[in-house]
């Protein structure tokens, strides 16, 4: 009896320690949780060279907007004013972090990705290629806009 839970504190213990499943595209398979805690996740698991650029982008967007609210929903770090409200979120994928901004037809300049969502706009980042002034300039703008309810 003792040494069955023994058995199943250490399963407890290394399901705890294990790394998160990577999805398609190398995207962290993030349990739903709101606070920096789980967003602080999703940034240290992702893979390669964009973890250090998530960890980078999160601070940007900490710094431009004070108080931001996090969360991690659909596996995708989420940031807004309130817990309801977002103004963008973050997403993995192969060769590339994919910034969405949900009101991005009214930024200026509009973010060049194209989406089937009327007011959605994109921002691919590539290996090297963050214009960071351009990013902050976005973050500013649309966190002074109407935040997307999801």
């Amino acid at each position: 009896m003792a040494n069955e839970t023994s058995n199943k504190s250490t399963k407890v213990a290394n399901n705890a320690d294990a790394k998160p499943v990577l999805l398609s595209g190398g995207n962290p398979q993030i349990a739903k949780g709101y606070g920096d805690a789980p967003v602080q996740a999703y940034i240290a698991a992702m893979p390669g060279w964009k973890s250090d650029v998530g960890r980078h982008l999160d601070k940007l967007i900490e710094r431009t907007v004070p108080g931001v609210c996090k969360a991690v929903k659909w596996n995708s770090p989420f940031y807004g004013l309130e817990e309801k409200s977002w103004f963008l979120c973050l997403h993995c994928y192969t060769k590339y972090i994919q910034v969405t901004f949900f009101r991005g037809t009214s930024l200026n300049p509009v973010p060049p990705g194209e989406s089937k969502h009327k007011e959605v706009r994109y921002l691919n980042i590539y290996e090297g290629q963050l214009d960071e002034a351009q990013f902050v300039d976005w973050v500013k703008q649309a966190s002074q806009l109407p935040g997307e309810r999801l």
